[in-house]
């Protein structure tokens, strides 16, 4: 099917894809606008997917001070391309990461990172809190579980609820940046520094 060119322009406003994948997008959906904005994320998350594997060694470090200056937060955020790092897009990023640390508090930047004894310790909690249940062991596995994930999304950076939308996550956040960059995209580290915590 041919498709006109003011619809691939007008989808190109709407989502910022490149010329070629609206193109595309509105072909395989027989021009419709809203199918082909869904088509445009499922090649973004493809097109992101496969740059993860990429090496990101380049990037840069971004501070962030809260107003009064009692909270600080230092982010390593890298790319492929030093060319990328210098982008708007990708400071701007790097700067909503820094302002979700401040606010959000994670306590690492993905689940792998945090120490097992932190995990054992959770679930200690968690089952001193279930024994007066009276519960199925298998019962009381399964809540543990899913206290766990909760905790998981409340102090894992990347499983974090977006601060400025809640919609998705930072992980996703940073998938949608990876489609629209076309590089890698990893949060390497963070520090959070407050007034009189250790």
């Amino acid at each position: 099917m041919a498709v006109d060119a003011k619809l691939v322009k007008e989808l190109r406003e709407i989502t910022g894809a490149g010329f070629m994948d609206c193109k595309k997008a509105l072909e395989k959906t027989g021009g419709d606008i809203e199918k082909a904005i869904e088509e445009l994320k499922k090649m973004g998350a493809a097109k992101a997917e496969k740059r993860i594997a990429k090496e990101a060694k380049e990037g840069i470090v971004e501070a962030y001070i809260h107003p009064g200056a009692k909270l600080g937060v230092l982010v390593e955020v890298n790319c492929e391309t030093d060319f990328v790092a210098r982008t708007d897009e990708f400071k701007q990023l790097a700067h909503d990461i820094a302002m979700q640390i401040a606010a959000a508090a994670p306590i690492a930047v993905r689940r792998e990172d945090i120490p097992e004894s932190v995990i054992e310790k959770e679930k200690e909690i968690y089952r001193a809190q279930l024994e007066k249940e009276n519960k199925p062991p298998h019962v009381i596995e399964k809540i543990i579980e899913g206290k766990l994930e909760k905790f998981f999304e409340e102090n894992v950076l990347l499983e974090q609820p977006f601060i400025k939308d809640p919609s998705k996550t930072v992980g996703d956040l940073i998938k949608e940046y990876i489609a629209k960059i076309g590089e890698n995209i990893k949060v390497r580290r963070f520090a959070r520094f407050r007034v009189g915590e250790e």
